[in-house]
């Protein structure tokens, strides 16, 4: 579809605030439909709050943003934009959860055969480090053979 032909219209985005006067390209589920770059300052994607230090705060979408990327097989991409108004701060993590988080990544770093911390995850199929699994593998073969 050529971009000079589609049907463009003012709609009114309400961003928590204020009613702002916007040109959509239309309309789906009920909520205004925005190209790449036409879409107000004040309406943000998920990962752009996240960048701003910002959440959505439980809010609905308040419009879409609808695009394709350049490759001619790439579909149709359609991220929800929220209210920046009422977006609120990002949680910290306390340090009960902090705690929790680093004993669980240390967990990930130990082999269930010989017990040694790892420097590096191991692979949660096996749970074992490079040298148990091999040995393991080793085993098979005795066995199979």
């Amino acid at each position: 579809m050529n971009p000079r032909n589609r049907k463009q219209q003012i709609t009114r985005v309400f961003d928590g605030r204020t009613h702002h006067a916007c040109l959509c390209r239309g309309f789906r589920d009920g909520l205004p439909v925005f190209g790449w770059g036409e879409a107000p300052s004040t309406l943000l994607t998920k990962s752009q709050l996240r960048d701003a230090g910002l959440r959505p705060n439980g809010q609905d979408p308040v419009a879409l943003l609808v695009f394709r990327h350049v490759k001619p097989y790439a579909h149709e991409t359609v991220a929800e934009l929220f209210s920046v108004e009422r977006a609120a701060l990002k949680r910290t993590a306390t340090p009960a959860q902090l705690v929790a988080l680093s004993r669980a990544m240390d967990a990930r770093r130990v082999c269930v055969d010989c017990g040694v911390v790892q420097e590096y995850c191991v692979p949660t199929s096996t749970r074992q480090c490079g040298t148990c699994e091999d040995a393991a593998l080793a085993n098979q073969w005795e066995v199979a053979a």
